[in-house]
């Protein structure tokens, strides 16, 4: 489990400072100020606007100087809050939860609000394990990242991709109709009509409602969805199936895969942008010209879709957003603020379109386009 930093101070007791803590009125009476006045600036309070910016500066210099810190679970106690989230994860070095993270953390800090963060690699008893360690620990709320819940998580929580309705439950979700359809008429549009799939792992919370989306948008534009141009994340040996590198690799084994099956197809459509730089790859080092005998388009717009070679063409989720949104939703949750009462807050995607999609041969297999 790891913790997120916090610029938050508050009144309470110090740092061991030769054998005694510094106490917040020991802070208070080297600056000849009230408690409360010095309460109010290192808690950074609203009502501290009216005191003075050098008073601000002298309160936090000597704090520093005499090795004040706050007391956190007393003045938890008294005030019934801990100004704490939890955040949860599949798998902390996820390409995807780093990118939501990011707005996450950007969020909280802005608020004054301390962050624990927990992976629980989509182990349903260990993400129920990890909730009632962080309620243990007076967290407020939680954001999940990815992380299926099965019942009400018994505090205000916001739920990234998540798909149930269940009390205290903010969800933030894409619309997979809207993405399916752009990628899909994008394809097709260029003239592909055999398109390979890899569909997402079966832990994850996203896969039913992508696919369902990209069965209805292929009905609507007239595409074949044939079986054997669909495989699906997660079915090798692989265990942290959120691992960036392992999904690169396992897009890499899915793509030569598609290969060998000797199925006639012109583009692939995956998961995510990790599987579809790995397949990416592996059609490369086949001798295969990307986007001229075969296409790929992936989804999210990580970091790294941008910088392939070719460039990634991609469904982008605004994902740095999507976790700066649901960070704004969770602390309007505990404001009793009703705009952040909705069950569900659906996010619009983006085709982006760059150089690993082209026209589409004539019912050619890759390997017979290279030849």
């Amino acid at each position: 489990m790891a913790t997120g930093h916090s610029p938050d101070r508050g009144s309470g007791k110090g740092a061991d400072r030769g054998g005694e803590r510094v106490t917040l009125k020991q802070v208070a009476a080297a600056l000849d100020l009230s408690p409360t006045t010095v309460s109010l600036v290192l808690n950074r309070s609203p009502a501290a606007a009216s005191i003075p910016p050098e008073t601000h500066r002298r309160v936090f210099a000597v704090a520093e100087e005499l090795g004040y810190r706050p007391d956190f679970l007393a003045r938890s106690l008294r005030s019934r809050r801990s100004r704490s989230i939890g955040v949860l994860v599949p798998e902390i070095g996820d390409v995807y939860a780093s990118d939501v993270l990011s707005g996450v953390e950007k969020r909280l800090l802005e608020e004054g609000y301390f962050y624990l963060i927990a992976s629980h690699r989509s182990r349903r008893e260990l993400l129920k394990e990890h909730m009632q360690l962080l309620r243990d620990r007076l967290v407020e709320g939680f954001i999940l990242v990815a992380s299926p819940l099965e019942e009400p998580p018994g505090v205000p929580s916001v739920a990234i991709a998540g798909h149930d309705s269940l009390d205290q439950v903010t969800n933030v979700v894409i619309d997979h109709d809207r993405a399916a359809a752009l990628a899909l008429s994008h394809l097709a549009g260029l003239g592909h009509e055999r398109i390979a799939f890899f569909k997402g792992p079966a832990q994850s919370a996203d896969t039913e409602s992508r696919w369902k989306a990209i069965v209805a948008a292929a009905a609507d534009i007239g595409l074949d969805i044939r079986p054997e141009l669909v495989l699906q994340l997660g079915g090798s040996s692989i265990d942290a199936r959120f691992n960036a590198k392992e999904v690169y690799q396992e897009g890499h084994a899915l793509g030569n895969r598609l290969l060998r099956t000797g199925s006639p197809f012109s583009a692939l459509f995956a998961f995510n942008d990790a599987s579809a730089i790995g397949a990416m790859r592996a059609f490369l080092d086949a001798g295969l010209q990307v986007p001229r005998q075969v296409s790929v388009i992936g989804f999210d717009d990580i970091h790294a879709a941008a910088f392939q070679n070719p460039s990634l063409t991609t469904v982008r989720q605004p994902l740095n957003q999507m976790g700066e949104m649901a960070a704004r939703i969770l602390l309007e949750r505990l404001s009793g603020s009703a705009a952040g009462a909705e069950d569900f807050v659906t996010i619009e995607p983006e085709l982006v379109v760059r150089d690993s999609t082209g026209p589409g041969p004539n019912e050619r297999t890759p390997r017979q386009a290279a030849s």
